[in-house]
């Protein structure tokens, strides 16, 4: 330095001392400045001070020289000493050159700049706050400095500046927030620390209400807590318990919307063999689950991405079960929003300006048209990566239902081989949920929507698959899907176009206030989708024999106690009736005829069966009839269950004329197994009344007739020993038999007679084709024999 400059009102000796190497001459020079500035101090001098402070900053502490700077700082801190109340008048001039000092390679500098700040600071008090921004942003770095004397110090300056925030009401919140959301995404431990002690000292002052700008920095707590330090997630725990405690006090003031996606990307996990992953993951879902309850409908809008995020975390183990039971207060609560409100149109929606579609807009969008969607699992590195779903109005009285969102993820899910079974059993029940509470709106994805309800018919638990007909089964039954609603949201697209079987000739009558054709003649009380439900799980069943093999016969008894029962086989009888794979349709009807005959669901349907009293057990007896005939001894079977005893016997002398294979007398074996059960115990009893059930006896023996020396064949031949006085099994005249007949027929009205003639000959019609089918069968099976020997 240049000695013989002019650094008055400075004296060389105070000049020469603050270039000293020696602290304690420093520190000299320091104690001769303090009194000449306490000299101007009390003159009122306030160019002098400027002139000593301008000189000390740039000649001294601005300096090339390393040990002109020091002293350059310890003379600031003088300056500042001796101005006592007065330095807030100087306080740019004081700091601003200590702070540049923060940044030199000398980690001694770097120390007495420390020291040099502290006792400003310590000094000015409250008068720092308005130079709060700087001091905060030349701490931060000082937190990470390698150096522990430097850290030791910055601690004690930090000690006191949060002293001074906690005990001023007039700190500037709103320009310090940008500086907070920048520095909160630091990776350094040290500085990290440093920004969430800032962060826990200033939510707890009253007069500061940080909780006002939490959306800004609730992000960078989040990465925060994913720090590998003990201490610091320890501190940012405590940090943000303390902001939902406040958050549930005062729950009006809370900027739920802004928050709402931050919570959606942190209840994702990017990498689940980090621990500190799983401790961000619970609480963010923590806290969603206290914002479902606490905002109500006003995270409707972001409900697609909630889902997104809380629907996996349903199929965890043990081993995260708190967020299991966090995701599964979340998924409950924001189930209970939605409400029948929800189906009714917007008032974007009414003037046609709408983002979701609506009856008669189209088919809804598909999972391809949905690039504007959030893609909530990405990993968030900031706020600035964060994409947002935008409600319309953040202060708009109604809050609109995000269907499309909704409906694309829990599709998503459901095409997604991996997901859990719990997750798709939630899925279920969300779509279940939202076909009661919206189905107006609904019924506009139900064409989407299908295909995979129809595959998830083929999953593992059966608990899945109850959930899964429930859901299909209110498709089905809804009014809201009839025709006419239906086809606004183009059903007709559809590859399955709803086909209108003609029904048996007994008068159906549609349902009241319905149109003719929007269902089956056969099934009046189902809308339009219930018939091609039926046509599409017939085809599943024939496309997957394993699944009808292993779940048939429990999916349609469950779809017998869901739906009615006599609406389910009346309409499979139908559809069975075209069915061109013969061999199909055999295995059907006897699938259908073992649930009639077994099963407890369909109590009800055998009894109306049972005595054909009314018209439309007649009409159910033909249509089922027609398609029992694809398989002899299940049509036999029928028969004897409706107490047709002579068609059966008329029936059993066709079967001579039939293939007689293992497989036809192991259905024979099962329905002489089926007598013996107690679905026929009314059928036993009658073989006590010879007389008038002399063709039951003829059946059954016609049964036993084509049975060969086995077990069966033992068991109904020891049956029929026990009917009493064998010489009244003969036939009895054609005439007294019809008089005999005649009390029990006048239960029956006149109306409800079934021409068995008419009956037998399309058994025989039917017959004629399989047999023709199994000739054919067999004809290229001894030709691709014969090739094979060539």
């Amino acid at each position: 330095m240049n000695q013989e400059k002019d650094f008055s009102p400075l004296t060389p000796n105070i000049v020469r001392a603050l270039n000293d190497k020696l602290y304690e001459k420093r520190k000299v020079a320091a104690l001769e400045i303090e009194k000449l500035v306490r000299e101007f101090v009390a003159q009122n001098n306030s160019t002098q001070i400027r002139h000593v402070i301008h000189i000390l900053a740039s000649e001294f502490a601005l300096s090339q020289h390393p040990h002109s700077r020091k002293g350059g700082l310890i003379g600031l801190a003088a300056c500042s000493i001796a101005l006592g109340k007065d330095s807030g008048l100087y306080l740019k001039e004081l700091i601003e050159p200590v702070l540049t000092c923060f940044n030199d390679s000398d980690s001694r500098l770097r120390y007495y700049a420390c020291e040099a700040l502290y006792n400003i600071v310590k000094v000015a008090r409250g008068a720092v706050l308005p130079h709060f921004n700087l001091l905060f942003d030349g701490l931060s770095k000082l937190a990470a400095d390698p150096d522990p004397n430097v850290k030791s110090g910055s601690e004690l300056l930090d000690r006191l500046l949060k002293d001074i925030v906690t005990e001023s009401n007039t700190f500037d919140l709103v320009s310090f927030v940008p500086l907070l959301r920048e520095r909160i995404y630091s990776n350094n431990q040290y500085a990290r620390q440093f920004i969430i002690s800032w962060i826990h000292v200033l939510e707890s002052v009253p007069d500061i209400h940080l909780l006002d700008y939490l959306p800004e920095i609730l992000d960078g707590l989040f990465q925060i807590l994913g720090d590998n330090s003990k201490e610091i997630r320890r501190t940012c725990e405590v940090v943000l318990g303390e902001f939902l405690k406040e958050i549930k006090k005062t729950p009006s003031s809370v900027k739920f919307a802004e928050m709402a996606n931050i919570l959606v990307i942190h209840c994702q996990v990017a990498d689940e063999t980090k621990l500190t992953n799983d401790l961000i993951q619970l609480t963010a879902m923590t806290w969603m689950r206290e914002f479902i309850q606490l905002a109500g409908r006003v995270v409707l809008p972001y409900s697609s991405g909630i889902l997104t995020a809380v629907l996996p975390c349903l199929s965890y183990d043990d081993r995260k079960k708190n967020t299991k039971e966090a995701a599964g207060a979340c998924n409950h609560s924001l189930m209970k929003l939605v409400t029948p409100e929800d189906d009714e149109d917007t008032e974007e929606e009414r003037s046609g300006v709408t983002g979701s579609p609506s009856a008669g807009e189209g088919p809804p969008r598909t999972e391809g048209d949905s690039g504007d969607m959030l893609n909530a699992s990405q990993e968030s590195v900031g706020l600035s990566s964060i994409s947002f779903f935008t409600p319309a109005s953040s202060d708009r009285p109604q809050v609109t239902l995000d269907l499309d969102g909704i409906v694309q993820v829990l599709d998503r899910h459901l095409h997604d081989s991996s997901t859990g079974m719990m997750t798709r059993i939630a899925v279920l029940k969300w779509l279940y949920h939202l076909y009661i509470k919206t189905p107006r709106k609904m019924f506009c994805h139900t064409d989407s929507l299908f295909p995979i309800l129809l595959k998830t018919l083929s999953d593992e638990s059966d608990e899945v698959i109850l959930k899964d007909l429930e859901v299909l089964a209110e498709i089905a039954s809804s009014p809201a899907g009839q025709t006419d609603q239906a086809s606004s949201c183009d059903i007709t697209d559809n590859k399955l176009v709803l086909k209108v079987p003609e029904g048996p000739k007994a008068g159906q009558q549609p349902a009241a206030g319905s149109k003719a054709a929007d269902s089956s003649p056969s099934t009046p009380s189902m809308n339009s989708y219930f018939y091609k439900f039926m046509i599409n799980l017939l085809k599943r069943f024939s496309l997957e024999r394993k699944l009808l093999e292993n779940r048939g016969a429990f999916i349609i008894r469950q779809l017998c106690l869901l739906l009615h029962a006599e609406n389910i086989f009346h309409s499979m009888a139908d559809i069975l009736l075209k069915e061109e794979d013969l061999k199909f349709a055999s295995t059907m009807v006897q699938t259908l005829n073992t649930i009639l005959l077994t099963s407890a669901e369909l109590f009800q349907l055998r009894n109306q069966l049972k005595d054909l009293h009314t018209q439309e057990s007649c009409a159910l007896f033909w249509c089922l009839y027609r398609s029992w005939c694809h398989n002899p001894v299940a049509t036999v079977s029928l028969c004897f269950l409706t107490q047709n005893y002579k068609h059966a016997y008329d029936l059993i002398q066709k079967f001579g004329n039939l293939e007689v294979t293992v497989d036809f007398l192991m259905e024979v074996d099962k329905l002489v197994q089926l007598i013996e059960s107690p679905i026929f115990t009314y059928l036993r009893l009658q073989l006590l009344d010879v007389e008038n059930n002399p063709y039951l006896i003829k059946a059954l023996y016609g049964l036993l007739m084509l049975l060969p020396q086995s077990q069966a064949f033992k068991l109904l031949s020891h049956r029929l020993k026990c009917v009493p006085n064998p010489e009244l099994m003969r036939t009895v005249e054609e005439s007294k038999y019809m008089e005999s007949k005649k009390q029990a027929a006048g239960k029956r009205s006149s109306h409800t007679q079934v021409d068995y003639s008419e009956l037998l000959q399309h058994f025989d019609r039917v017959q004629s084709k399989h047999l023709e089918v199994r000739h054919q069968r067999s004809a290229r099976a001894s030709d691709h024999h014969d090739r094979k020997l060539m």
